[in-house]
């Protein structure tokens, strides 16, 4: 629960900017803390839950969460940046998938730090309802068999949001 209480103070720190221009990256568009994925619309926090965002770097530890914690963190992101953050579901995470990239398998100058590691969707699996899918960005998999106790990374979305 302490780690979720300090979600403003760990996460949520926002500081420089950054812009994305080559080939590899072209369907991003990086603004600070936030990357609006041109191919989808989706905005997504550039560094995992746990992680303060610096002039480029997403700065501090990777926090994981079981499913039941989720809810105080996705509270907490929208008190503290505003809009409605939730977790992806598993084809917009997997769209973040860098097949060509080493693990982690995501694009390092947009998402900096990344835990090569599985991520929380907020899909079910259709199968077995009781598990959860994940990306993991050590594999590049996507998985229905993550229980809601495990503990894992949490990357944050929304719809985009209007200027």
């Amino acid at each position: 629960m302490m780690r979720v209480l300090c979600l403003a103070a760990c996460v949520f720190g926002l500081a420089g900017m950054a812009a994305s221009g080559n080939a590899s990256t072209s369907h991003y568009l990086v603004r600070e803390h936030i990357v609006l994925d041109l191919r989808s619309g989706l905005e997504w926090l550039r560094c995992s839950v746990g992680q303060i965002y610096n002039q480029g770097m997403c700065e501090g530890e990777v926090l994981q969460f079981t499913y039941s914690d989720i809810p105080e963190v996705i509270k907490q992101a929208n008190k503290e940046l505003g809009g409605r953050w939730r977790l992806p579901n598993k084809d917009e995470l997997a769209l973040l998938i860098c097949a060509d990239c080493p693990p982690p398998r995501i694009e390092k100058t947009i998402f900096p730090q990344t835990g090569a590691e599985p991520y929380w969707t907020g899909q079910r699996n259709w199968l077995v309802a009781n598990n959860y899918w994940s990306v993991n960005f050590m594999t590049g998999h996507s998985y229905a068999r993550s229980f809601p106790e495990k503990p894992l990374a949490v990357r944050l979305v929304r719809e985009r949001v209007s200027p």
